[in-house]
């Protein structure tokens, strides 16, 4: 499997646009990999997770061919994750979809818990549903279901329960990755579901907000990420082989990039950076 982060930050951005803190001055001085937009990536080029106000910016600068997706997976309905008033720019006027690729034509499909869609039906005022431009799909927790030839399984996140929050399983060809941002260490029904099932995952992307802040409950930190990595090791959802990467980050958490890398390293996790690519 192949996964591109277009973004990586939390919902302000690194640097925040109003912020004078010293990780949003230094960040916006080095430049490069320190320079965060709001979370999303790509799994084999084909499924989207999330659709931030930066979508647009990742399609500029970041090499996202979003005329092409036709899957989108969203994990919760806040902002900085979903959103859903870009997506009248796919009606008639505003694009001229299918004009070299009658593909094109087909409706977006967007998958997302019944809280987080309602937030996607209230945005949509110009009737993109009953025009084929949208299709709506309502997922649950700890059901498995087929996008072409992918599984998805969505479970329980732990945060704020309004946004209808979830973090992914996705399976394809044999390999397996675990999309988890906005969350803080599992809600138990998440755990309880994944050692009865015993997934094991190739690659393992957890939110780490907080950094070096001691973050557990809605978004963690460094060291409640590798309480969780050791949780998932212990009851057989990773190993040795398994990739695990610290993802979504907050000027809050206190660190750079570039000092971030150094402390990941320490707990065997990567961080995450926008333009990233991993194959696994």
């Amino acid at each position: 499997m192949h996964l591109k982060y277009y973004g990586t930050a939390a919902a302000e951005g690194i640097p925040g646009m109003f912020c004078t803190c010293k990780v949003c001055r230094d960040s916006l001085r080095l430049g490069g990999r320190n320079l965060r937009t709001r979370s999303q990536a790509l799994v084999d080029g084909s499924l989207l997770i999330d659709f931030p106000p930066d979508t647009y910016d990742h399609m500029l600068r970041g090499g996202l061919d979003l005329p092409s997706i036709r899957t989108l997976l969203i994990t919760h309905a806040h902002q900085d994750h979903l959103y859903a008033s870009d997506f009248e720019n796919r009606k008639p006027g505003f694009a001229h979809v299918g004009d070299t690729d009658m593909g094109h034509t087909q409706p977006l499909r967007v998958y997302a818990t019944a809280k987080a869609m309602e937030t996607v039906r209230r945005d949509d005022g110009d009737r993109l549903e009953e025009r084929g431009i949208t299709e709506l799909h309502e997922i649950a927790a700890y059901e498995p279901f087929q996008v072409d030839d992918f599984t998805v399984t969505a479970m329980t996140a732990d945060h704020s329960a309004a946004a209808g929050p979830v973090i992914y399983s996705i399976e394809r060809g044999g390999k397996a990755m675990l999309y988890a941002n906005d969350t803080g260490i599992f809600p138990e029904a998440t755990w309880e579901y994944l050692a009865r099932v015993k997934p094991r995952f190739d690659y393992i992307s957890l939110d780490c907000t907080g950094i070096i802040q001691g973050y557990r409950r809605g978004h963690m930190g460094l060291e409640a990420d590798a309480e969780v990595r050791d949780r998932l090791i212990s009851i057989g959802c990773a190993d040795g082989e398994t990739i695990f990467c610290a993802h979504h980050f907050s000027h809050n958490g206190g660190m750079t990039h570039d000092d971030l890398v150094v402390e990941a390293a320490k707990i065997g996790f990567l961080a995450s950076y926008d333009g990233m690519e991993i194959e696994f």
